[in-house]
Order: structure tokens, then C-alpha cells, then sequence
């Protein structure tokens, strides 16, 4: 089990990560304000519908480096002694990249809604679990053709199948730290949806934008 200052020191740095404005440095290189453009959201939707596939699945790659990069960083630096150790490094250090996303500290910086790191966290979790929910999103947003509803369907999947394979012993922690572990995925999977709340207004208004972008 982690200490409280080893958990602090693990949402610090993933928190400091986590601030790194890669739609907006993206977007800023090409000449553009992203905050003005479309959703004004720097996440990679939003940039997508503004550069394309190509800059956008660049964007998704550098806001999961965000949360991939200080877990490695911290488990390699810490050299946890079980796999106990190692999923609470990750999930501590992946939340504060999250939330370092979310709610940036930088003047003028605007926060995403986090599922592009999120999923970065997921899959330094435990990448099968990572497959399975992007596998989920793809479906949902063919089948419906937006991109909020997947994010908030696979992002309420990421606290339930946690919880039901952990409770079956096929995620790499064990039953110790097992409420802890459900405690910290269902925050983290709240968030997400909560962060979805102005798209759900819309949706329930159908006044939601269906996902297109340039080629």
C-alpha cells in the first residue's frame, strides 16, 4: 500500500503533466486559437472537426502521453514490490493527470473533459481493459453518431467493468486494495460524465452536434 505522502507526491506530478496544453499548442503552431474555434474545446473532437484525422489522433496521442508518461516515470523512479503497488501508483498518478487536464492552474488555459488522458490512465492500467472500452466507444458512436454519448457510455463502462473484473481476479491487483481501487474508478469515471454535462443538456435538448471532420 501507498503512503499518503507517496500518493500526494503521485497526484502532484501527474497533476503537473496533466497541464501540458497539447490541443492548444497544437492548434497555436498552426496559426489558430482553439478556444475560438468550434466547441472551443482543445480536446481532440474539437480539433478533428478543425484539422482532421491526422492532427486530431495527434492531439489524442499526446493528451494520453500526459498520463502515460509521469506513471512510468513514478513506477520506474519507485520500483513498486507488487502489483498492489504498482496499480495504485498508476491510478493516483493517472487521476492527477486528469484533473490536471480538467482544471489547468495556467492563466488562460481552458480545460477538456479529460477522456483522451483518461484513457492513457486506462491502458497503463491494464490495456486489455483499455481495448475493451475503446471497442465500446467506436460502437456506440457508430450506432448513434455522437461522440459525447460514447465518451460518457465508456467512461460509466470504465467504473463497471472494473469493478466486475477486479471482483472476478482478472485485473492485476488483489482483493486488498480492491474498494479503493472501485473508490478511485468511480470518481474518475463521475468526473468524465460530469464534465459531459453541458453535452447532455444538449443531447436531451437534441440540439447536439453529430461528429464529422475534415479529411
Amino acid at each position: 500500500m501507498m503512503d499518503i505522502k507517496h500518493i500526494v507526491i503521485a497526484i502532484v506530478v501527474g497533476y503537473l503533466f496533466g497541464n501540458i496544453p497539447s490541443g492548444y499548442l497544437y492548434a497555436k503552431a498552426h496559426g489558430v486559437n482553439i478556444f475560438k474555434v468550434g466547441s472551443g474545446n482543445p480536446g481532440t473532437t474539437n480539433i478533428s472537426r478543425t484539422f482532421g484525422k491526422k492532427a486530431g489522433a495527434t492531439v489524442l496521442l499526446m493528451d494520453m502521453a500526459k498520463a502515460i508518461i509521469p506513471i512510468l516515470f513514478l513506477n520506474m523512479l519507485w520500483k513498486p514490490a507488487t502489483f498492489d503497488e504498482s496499480a495504485l501508483i498508476t491510478l493516483f498518478t493517472g487521476a492527477g493527470a486528469v484533473l490536471g487536464h480538467d482544471f489547468p492552474f495556467i492563466p488562460k488555459l481552458k480545460g477538456g473533459k479529460g477522456i483522451a488522458t483518461s484513457w492513457g490512465l486506462i491502458m497503463a492500467f491494464d490495456w486489455k481493459l483499455g481495448i475493451v472500452l475503446i471497442l465500446i466507444f467506436i460502437l456506440v458512436v457508430i450506432v448513434t453518431g455522437y461522440v459525447s454519448v460514447g465518451s460518457i457510455t465508456a467512461s460509466a463502462m470504465f467504473f463497471i467493468l472494473t469493478a466486475l473484473f477486479g471482483r472476478m481476479g482478472l485485473l492485476r491487483f488483489s482483493s486488498e486494495i480492491y474498494p479503493l481501487v472501485c473508490g478511485i474508478t468511480f470518481v474518475m469515471s463521475a468526473l468524465a460524465i460530469w464534465q459531459h454535462r453541458s453535452n447532455i443538456d444538449r443531447l436531451m435538448k437534441g440540439t447536439e452536434s453529430k461528429f464529422h471532420f475534415k479529411k
